[in-house]
Parts: C-alpha cells; sequence; structure tokens
C-alpha cells in the first residue's frame, strides 16, 4: 500500500495535528530529547499477510497491508495529556477507518493500540490499522498481477474449435470392442468472433 494517501488524508483531516504528519521508520528517535513539536503523528507501514488462495486455477488471495499511525503528546500536561490522545484517537479514527487508500482496496479498519512510552516528558502511542486487497486480477481486462495471469495473456485468442467424435458404442466388432473404436462418427468446426 502507498503511504502518501494516508498522510494526505491525516494532513487534511486532523486539524489538532496542524500538518504534523511525516513518514516514521525509527519511532525510538521520537524519545530522544531532541525537542518535538506535539501533538504530532508519524506513518510507517507494519508488513502485510496473506490469507490462502481461494481459487485452484487462478490466484485469489487477499492481502491485507498494516500501518501504524504513532502519536506523540507532551506528557508534561498530566491528565490533560491523555484527554488529548483520547481526542487525537478520534480524529485518526474519523480520518483513517473506512478511507480507501488506492484503487482495489476495501476501507481501512482498526485493529488496536496500544502505548509504546510514557514518560515525564512525552507519550508515544500507537494506532495499529490495515486494508485489504486482492491479489490476483478481478476482472480480465485488468492488468497481471501474477506469473501465471502474465504467462495467460500470452497466449493467442481463441478463434475457433473443431470437435471429433468417435462413440463408445456402436462400435464395430471387426475393430474394437467395446468402443471407442477410432473411427470418427461426427466432426464438426465453429470459428468464433472476437
Amino acid at each position: 500500500m502507498k503511504i502518501s494517501p494516508i498522510l494526505t488524508q491525516l494532513r487534511d483531516y486532523c486539524p489538532s495535528l496542524a500538518q504534523r504528519v511525516s513518514v516514521g521508520i525509527d519511532p525510538p528517535a521520537l524519545q530522544s530529547p531532541t525537542p518535538v513539536q506535539t501533538p504530532c503523528a508519524q506513518v510507517r507501514g507494519l508488513g502485510d499477510r496473506a490469507a490462502e488462495n481461494k481459487a485452484q486455477n487462478a490466484t485469489c488471495q487477499i492481502i491485507r497491508d498494516r500501518f501504524a499511525v504513532l502519536l506523540v503528546v507532551d506528557a508534561t500536561q498530566g491528565a490533560a495529556a491523555l484527554d488529548q490522545l483520547h481526542e487525537l484517537r478520534a480524529e485518526v479514527w474519523c480520518a483513517l477507518v473506512g478511507f480507501r487508500p488506492g484503487s482495489g482496496y476495501a476501507g481501512v479498519e482498526y485493529g488496536g493500540g496500544e502505548w509504546l512510552a510514557l514518560d515525564a516528558q512525552r507519550g508515544l502511542y500507537q494506532l495499529d490499522f490495515f486494508a485489504e486487497c486482492q491479489l490476483g486480477r478481478r476482472q480480465a481486462k485488468d492488468p497481471a498481477q501474477t506469473w501465471q495471469e502474465h504467462e495467460l495473456d500470452g497466449l493467442p485468442s481463441l478463434s475457433g474449435v473443431t470437435v471429433r467424435v468417435d462413440a463408445i458404442d456402436p462400435a464395430d466388432p471387426n475393430l474394437q470392442r467395446p468402443g471407442p473404436d477410432g473411427r470418427l462418427e461426427v466432426v464438426f468446426s465453429g470459428e468464433l468472433n472476437p
């Protein structure tokens, strides 16, 4: 999943963060003594999980892309910091839950949250989210997403069929019993228009 739409959504719909939303790769850096203007948020990818394939002759796997929003609050305010976290969480939920982060994705769902750090200076709270998409195209006109789909796209179009029928019965007793006897009883062809 692309993180940019998540960043834009949080910046546009979380006024308490005042545009202080960035990509976060190193949560311990938020705990460093360097001053950070609070409240702020960092978004980081957590990875993905894949369900088993639901089809026998194609790929149809549900992929759950997971990401986290880390909220940083000023803990010097005591109980007011916890109240602020409560309000920030509500803003983040309102901005993200149900939001579709890209084509082919279902709406974002909330997975839970937890304190990562809370000391006398600042608190770091992580909210986990996920959105699901399908690996394997939904319609034939969609671009290939797997090697099997890529190979099938390279096959020539079916332009027609010829059917040759060698019936089991009646069989020629001089050739093979029981049939099929190797003689064609019916042959027909048909062409397909694209």
